[in-house]
């Protein structure tokens, strides 16, 4: 049984950092790629950043700079290193895995995280 598991969110002042983490279980995240999502309240979930098997990563515009992605194989995890966080980048963040090729829609992922929220507030 394939589970991902987010965890690390929470409530932070603007220009505050967070790490998230990806913990999988019933996969190897070093053949998959991975993908972060966000979903803002009231909005639709969208791919921010993602990293594929061979640790090529990708950032949306918004995050470049800001984030970075990144995977230990030994923990089988995959951290999202947020730095000067904005309070557009409050929503709950979600990973996901697929096979192949690393992939932008939410449709294209095969395993998701039940998601942790990140608040950005003053």
């Amino acid at each position: 049984q394939v589970q991902l598991v987010e965890s690390g969110g929470g409530v932070v002042q603007p220009g505050g950092s967070l790490r998230l983490s990806c913990a999988a279980s019933g996969v190897r995240l070093d053949y998959y790629a991975t993908g972060w999502f966000r979903q803002p309240p009231g909005k639709e979930r969208e791919q921010i950043s993602c990293i594929s098997s061979s640790d090529n990563p990708y950032y949306t515009d918004s995050v470049k700079g800001r984030f970075t992605i990144s995977r230990d194989n030994a923990k089988n995890t995959v951290y999202l290193q947020m730095n000067n966080l904005r309070p557009e980048d409050t929503g709950v963040y979600y990973c996901a895995a697929r096979r192949g090729n690393p992939r932008t829609r939410p449709n294209e992922y095969d395993y998701w995280g039940q998601g942790t929220q990140v608040t950005i507030s003053s």
